[in-house]
């Protein structure tokens, strides 16, 4: 049986990689001993000072020959444990440890598993929310203001419909159907965020469909060889992201290593009520940080007071005020959500130029 130190190495290793500090507790050890082996977890030890190693390296480290070597890498790949890519020269393949959050979660649940071990996994990634949240919550000032001089890790890219500017002003990044584009490598997995939430018999709230993450270049070529997702083309991509836009979902797009000057990876198609971003919000863990270059803005006179941008806006911008929307600017997040979905066609995006959407999370108060 493995030691138990050996256990924690490996947790350490893949802590290291960046993304979410889970605290090294009960729950962070039973869900490492159920997603890996103990050969894994000891082969993982290789990444404990570089988290990112080629193959040569990979070679030089271990003493598994050829073949041993490939069936533990790939039965890692399968997994989501490890991602492993070409290199820019495209001579060799290069191996990332990924972090339980972003990363592994995402890959666990992309399959689409509903077995015993899938629901356990769910419910012990619940549990550590919770630890997260009250990490957070106990040094709550301290926390917002150290995340606010992090650079977001994602950026909103609005609904094409609602945007009220010449199409010349418009960057290609801020459009969807241009993005796209740029890819010839695209492929659509379940959403990890809803499968998650129905793991937990927590279903959507909006019934929004599953199959809608996507993922870009590089990123769609691991997804499919593993089987976390299965190629479309750009013209099913579209299809896709204008049933996500009819339901009012967020188009949240991911850059490679959490990174926005790198090349995009991820388009995620976001419910207020499933995604893990929206929930670690609003349950009092982070902050949401996004880069965007739209608000939205109230034409007054043409308001009639519905509350359809009330009940869509994912987070809770705007305000019906004498039974007129009024929108919060420092809350909007310039997804375009409401605008689309305004029966009176009574609000816009006005660009701003690319900007941090910071929203700090509620005080929770702590039992």
């Amino acid at each position: 049986m493995l030691d138990e130190k050996i256990w924690i190495k490996v947790i350490r290793a893949i802590l290291k990689t960046g993304g979410y500090p889970f605290p090294i507790n009960d729950n962070l050890m039973e869900l490492t001993q159920i997603l890996l082996t103990e050969e894994e977890a000891q082969f993982l030890l290789i990444f404990r000072i570089q988290n990112s190693l080629n193959i040569n390296q990979i070679k030089a480290k271990t003493d598994l020959d050829e073949d041993l070597l490939e069936k533990m890498l790939n039965q890692l790949m399968d997994k989501g444990i490890i991602v492993g890519v070409l290199s820019r020269s495209r001579e060799l393949m290069v191996y990332h440890l990924n972090n339980y959050l972003p990363g592994i979660f995402e890959y666990t649940f992309m399959k689409g598993g509903t077995g015993e071990r899938d629901k356990k996994i769910a419910h012990i990634f619940e549990r550590l929310d919770k630890d997260l949240t009250e990490l957070f919550q106990k040094n709550y000032d301290r926390n917002v203001e150290q995340l606010r001089k992090i650079p977001p890790g994602d950026r909103i890219v609005p609904i094409e419909e609602t945007i009220d500017v010449q199409p010349e002003v418009v960057l290609q990044f801020e459009e969807i159907s241009k993005l796209i584009n740029k890819f010839d490598n695209i492929s659509v997995a379940i959403c990890y965020c809803r499968h998650h939430k129905d793991l937990l018999d927590d279903h959507c709230k909006i019934d929004a469909p599953k199959l809608t993450c996507m993922q870009l270049g590089k990123s769609a070529v691991f997804s499919t060889a593993h089987g976390f997702a299965k190629p479309i083309s750009k013209d099913e991509a579209i299809t896709i992201l204008r049933k996500a836009e009819d339901v009012g979902l967020v188009h949240r797009v991911v850059h490679s290593g959490i990174n926005l000057e790198n090349e995009e990876v991820t388009i995620c198609n976001c419910c207020k009520c499933c995604c893990d971003q929206f929930q670690k919000f609003y349950r009092g863990t982070i902050p949401l940080m996004s880069r965007t270059s739209y608000v939205a803005k109230v034409e007054s006179d043409l308001c009639s007071g519905c509350g359809t941008c009330v009940e869509k806006c994912p987070v809770e911008s705007p305000k019906l005020v004498n039974d007129i929307s009024v929108v919060d600017e420092n809350r909007c997040i310039g997804c375009g959500v409401c605008a689309y979905h305004c029966p009176e066609e009574a609000i816009n995006l006005n660009r701003t130029g690319p900007r941090v959407a910071f929203i700090p999370p509620p005080r929770i108060e702590q039992s």
